[in-house]
């Protein structure tokens, strides 16, 4: 078949040992290079990890140029491997400990040992000297870097956002670290495969001159490393042949940054492109009637979500929101703009969140209900004021048409929606002018409901970072979620959270599980994963 849809759920019998990559998988013969066709590479023209916390970030980063302690299961269930360590411990509740695999090289050719572990984790390399808490609002603009290199304001930001209570990192010996902290946190290791916690070079930082320059060409360990890197024009990888998991099967991998679609699918017509990157459905049969070609879709563990300012004047009435969230057909968008291709979701949840009984039976996104938001917005004494939309011209799939169709949703209802066209997500956030609806995405990074609820919407999240909006029962009970192990206390404070942001106060509501779609040449033999990631490691790759 030329078009392959994998549905992500069929993708969790892989077993995880399948990527503990054998040295002896490739021949050592001849390898080729490949072109890949992207909306965006970075969001912030950085390579770091800490910094480009997005999805196109996750597409480059992961598992090709940065790799974990613990690394995920990119094509199976999403779940924890070991990677650069062999195994760990748990010695309590706020204490694990980690062998690290020895003989693993950085690109530089330094061997990885306990002390780049510890500074990949240091106040230098990340948190600027913030605190460990349980809990505590760290707005970012807050955080005053306090190192040689002037870190941007959003590093510790992330950091903290990620690692909430680590108190820092003990080598025990050259081969063995341990993480404390302050607080019991039963997803420290979830923590551990999460993006950011990735390890980096210590000497390679050393000898950088500035931020900037490391930042453009970080030394990692993974199967490729940076050759060149053109912040908004292309980002090129180099195979790196002692790593530690074997000889990398390309020569070359190179991601262009191609903004509109019917230019990326173009290329990949003519043969420039080896893949075409973030297509929407209604390109498929275009790739599928081209001999040699085909689609690869599956649907991942990211959702589209609509997120709410409560600075807005309008908006800062719940009843508003409640009416936006009740005002839109979700099967709807599903319908017309993705072929039926994606799912609605039950909320902010994720499947794999049965694996801990975490997963909130019964619950679901706000009914499509008209006659229910013309009553709220009447109960609200809403007289037409405008509720601005800021927009990204299609930095998600299918974005600007599925705007269109919200705001005209929001129209039948009586809401006065307009979009304004933004440039870039630092126009998207700015907080000068009046801010009201914007764009994102919400993903499960760590098979608990840590993330995304509490990493995206909680104290230190970035909702909160950037005075979107904010509830104080929900940041106690993000305090539970991070802290206590008790698992029924937490499923309890989860199913509130949900309350909370999805009906009584909302953040957010949620439109549809996101799909990702990848046209390539068939003769690749290259599987997707459930997820942005594109592993061009030897264990997916098979010419």
């Amino acid at each position: 078949m030329l078009f392959n849809r994998r549905q992500s759920l069929g993708l969790f019998g892989a077993a995880a040992g399948t990527l503990i990559l054998p040295r002896h998988v490739m021949a050592q013969g001849a390898r080729r290079s490949i072109t890949v066709a992207v909306q965006k590479i970075t969001n912030n023209n950085t390579l770091d990890v800490w910094y480009e916390q997005s999805n196109v970030g996750e597409r480059v980063f992961f598992p090709n140029l940065w790799e974990g302690l613990i690394g995920r299961n990119w094509m199976g269930d999403q779940g924890p491997v070991p990677a650069l360590a062999t195994e760990w411990t748990r010695l309590d509740d706020r204490t694990i400990e980690l062998k690290l695999r020895q003989g693993v090289k950085f690109h530089n050719g330094d061997e990885m040992t306990a002390e780049d572990v510890v500074f990949s984790f240091s106040d230098e390399r990340v948190f600027a000297g913030t605190q460990p808490s349980g809990g505590t609002t760290l707005y970012a603009e807050n955080f005053k870097p306090q190192t040689a290199k002037e870190l941007p304001a959003n590093v510790p930001g992330v950091g903290r956002r990620l690692w909430p209570a680590l108190r820092g990192v003990e080598a025990v010996d050259k081969y063995t670290v341990r993480f404390h902290n302050a607080t019991p946190d039963v997803t420290m290791e979830g923590r551990l495969y999460s993006a950011g916690s990735q390890i980096t070079n210590k000497r390679a930082w050393d000898e950088a001159a500035t931020y900037a320059e490391w930042s453009a060409k970080p030394v990692t360990t993974g199967p490729y490393m940076v050759e060149e890197y053109r912040p908004d024009v292309s980002l090129t990888l180099v195979a790196f042949d002692e790593y530690w998991g074997g000889r990398p099967p390309l020569e070359r991998i190179r991601f262009v940054e191609v903004p509109e679609v019917a230019s990326r699918v173009n290329g990949l017509l003519s043969g420039e492109y080896d893949f075409a990157c973030d297509l929407p459905p209604d390109q498929i049969a275009a790739i599928m009637d081209a001999p040699g070609l085909e689609v690869q879709s599956s649907t991942i563990w990211n959702h589209r979500i609509s997120v709410f300012n409560t600075q807005n004047e309008v908006l800062r009435d719940p009843l508003v929101r409640r009416a936006m969230t009740h005002s839109i057909d979700r099967q709807a968008i599903v319908d017309a703009l993705w072929g039926g291709q994606t799912q609605i979701p039950a909320g902010l949840q994720f499947e794999s969140f049965r694996t801990s009984d975490m997963f909130i039976e019964g619950w679901s996104v706000p009914e499509y209900n008209p006659e229910l938001a013309r009553d709220l917005l009447k109960q609200a004494s809403y007289n037409g004021d405008a509720i601005p939309y800021r927009l990204l011209n299609n930095y998600y799939t299918n974005q600007t048409p599925t705007a269109q169709i919200l705001v005209e949703m929001w129209k039948q209802v009586g809401l006065n929606v307009e979009i304004q066209m933004k440039e870039n997500w630092a126009q998207i956030h700015d907080p000068n002018g009046v801010k009201g609806v914007r764009d994102w995405s919400a993903s499960n990074t760590i098979n608990d409901p840590i993330t995304p609820m509490v990493v995206q919407f909680g104290p230190n999240g970035e909702v909160q970072q950037q005075r979107d909006w904010s509830n104080e029962e929900l940041n106690r009970l993000s305090v539970v979620m991070e802290t206590s192990t008790d698992r029924a206390e937490r499923k309890k404070a989860y199913a509130r959270m949900l309350e909370i942001a999805e009906r009584e106060d909302p953040a957010y509501t949620v439109l549809h599980q996101n799909a990702v779609f990848t046209g390539m040449k068939s003769e690749l033999r290259w599987k997707a994963a459930p997820a942005f990631a594109m592993d061009f490691r030897s264990s997916n790759w098979s010419v």
